[in-house]
């Protein structure tokens, strides 16, 4: 049966209607519609009449697009990109500029700069597996061409870096010109700060006065005075940054207190130097100073050098295991790759081992000067002090690491070499496995020492936090404070008449003296 006429336009009528609502639907992204798009751009195609339509068609409809879009954001303020990634990638532009004054010949300078070749250092540990990326690493460099011009450095070194939850940290050991670098102790108090202490000792004596509070009789150990600078555990001064281009932050002194404590709790590091420490023990300090702590740990155990590779000076009397110093062997010749690798006899502490007391050198704290207290004091504290405390010390400077103790039956280092496949130009690589994330490789008269890791030292088991101390006792009970049954009526009568009595005996004894007086 054939269609009638009318039938079929209105079939056309429904199919136009529906491919009309088609073009009419609106886009997801934009919110336009291909209906009113082409036809504002046929309109500007009447309204133009451009020479070659049919070629320029394309760049009409993209530019037609792009103004209505336009239109639609001009209504909101432009809101310059201030992320994180522009701040540092502007920070770290100075890095790739060179200084006024730069342009000349420097061959002199070149020679004597402690800058360290990082370049070298990244080579060798990229062997090894152990690398921040080459990229990172070259940034790392410049960081450190900053360092050494803006500090007055005699030796310089890239540390590590240690991990933490919200930023990490780029360390750097430096090490000051004699005489330069001296950090001050302290700081004067001003004539407000003294009145304020005097106002409030005067109020602390007439509140004492009027209400006496009960004297402590405990008497705190004496501190452990810290290591001066250029010695023990201060012996070197570190720089931190969060990226290359931040600028470098100097971490303050490390003392025997914050080591000490820093054994005790273990916890993550924020990567904010002004972050408080929540631990028990209380630690003595911010962040800063527990990062710190934190160094001086892993410096003292893990860094290492070819046994051979430095040597003692030409002062024979001195002891060992007193010694503080050493100097680099001009006739070391180094030794051989699988020797390395296969003995640990042949590898050697060349930082001085931190003692309990939390120094490199044992003091006595317990020995007061003749100044301090009299003869008599002294004579009163010999018979009740127990005898010589003995001085603690630790293993020399240059012992082999073949004699670090174990963890848990889990040994101090683990050697190898960086391949066996091309053996003659494999490197030797050491790891710690008490602090995981520090090594160090030799090849031939080379070697260096990397820590990358979170700044935590294995332990072997579960770690558990150190006991709160037991409540203290009550004040001992006494006759003086004991409270006491009140008498009865009888006992009260008697009481009284026995008081009478004596107060009479008494009366009659001093009469009698009198007379016999006269």
């Amino acid at each position: 049966m054939e269609m009638t006429e009318e039938a079929v336009n209105n079939e056309r009528l429904q199919a136009a209607a529906r491919f009309k609502a088609f073009m009419m639907k609106n886009s997801t992204k934009t919110n336009l519609n291909l209906y009113d798009h082409l036809v504002r751009l046929l309109t500007k195609v009447m309204d133009e009449r451009p020479e070659n339509a049919v070629d320029v068609i394309e760049d009409m409809s993209r530019e037609l697009k792009g103004s209505m879009l336009q239109e639609k954001q001009d209504t909101l303020r432009d809101s310059p990109s201030s992320s994180a990634a522009l701040f540092l990638a502007e920070q770290q532009k100075a890095l790739f500029t060179r200084a006024a004054g730069d342009e000349g010949d420097h061959e002199e300078d070149l020679v004597e700069s402690p800058l360290p070749n990082v370049a070298e250092l990244a080579f060798f540990f990229e062997q090894a597996g152990v690398d921040l990326g080459r990229e990172e690493m070259q940034r790392v460099f410049l960081a450190l061409k900053q360092l050494v011009d803006a500090q007055c450095l005699l030796r310089c070194r890239f540390w590590g870096k240690i991990l933490g939850t919200q930023g990490n940290y780029l360390v750097a050991e430096g090490e000051f010109r004699e005489g330069e670098g001296e950090e001050e102790e302290g700081t004067e108090q001003t004539h407000e700060d003294e009145e304020r202490e005097e106002e409030d000792k005067d109020e602390t004596e007439l509140v004492e006065a009027a209400d006496p509070t009960p004297k402590s009789t405990y008497k705190p150990p004496p501190p452990v005075p810290k290591e001066e600078n250029h010695t023990g555990v201060n012996k070197y001064t570190y720089f931190v940054c969060q990226d290359p281009g931040m600028p470098w932050v100097r971490l303050p002194m490390v003392t025997p207190a914050q080591i000490t404590v820093a054994r005790q709790i273990r916890g993550f590091f924020t990567g904010r130097l002004d972050a408080p420490v929540v631990s028990y023990p209380p630690f003595p300090g911010n962040e800063t100073n527990y990062l710190r702590a934190q160094i001086a740990r892993i410096s003292a155990g893990t860094h290492v050098s070819p046994l051979g590779f430095y040597q003692f000076g030409e002062d024979e009397g001195e002891d060992d295991g007193l010694r503080d110093s050493y100097e680099e062997n001009p006739n070391f010749e180094g030794i051989h790759v699988n020797e390395m690798a296969e003995s640990l006899n042949l590898w050697v502490h060349h930082i001085q081992h931190i003692l309990t007391q939390g120094r490199c050198v044992w003091v006595n704290v317990t020995k007061k000067s003749a100044d301090d207290v009299d003869e008599d004091a002294e004579e009163e504290e010999r018979e009740e002090e127990p005898d010589e405390l003995q001085p603690e010390v630790g293993p020399p400077l240059l012992t082999p690491v073949s004699e670090d103790a174990k963890m848990n039956d889990t040994p101090p280092w683990s050697s190898m070499i960086s391949t066996n496949l091309i053996p003659q130009f494999s490197i030797a690589v050491l790891r710690s496995n008490l602090w995981p994330g520090s090594y160090a490789y030799a090849s031939g008269r080379k070697f260096g020492n990397i820590y990358i890791g979170w700044g935590m030292k294995y332990i072997g088991k579960a770690y558990t936090p150190t006991i709160l101390p037991p409540p203290q006792n009550e004040y001992p009970s006494g006759p003086e404070i004991t409270e006491a049954l009140d008498p009865s009526v009888e006992e009260e009568q008697a009481l009284k008449a026995a008081l009478e009595e004596q107060t009479a005996a008494l009366d009659e004894t001093e009469d009698l003296e009198d007379e016999e007086d006269d």
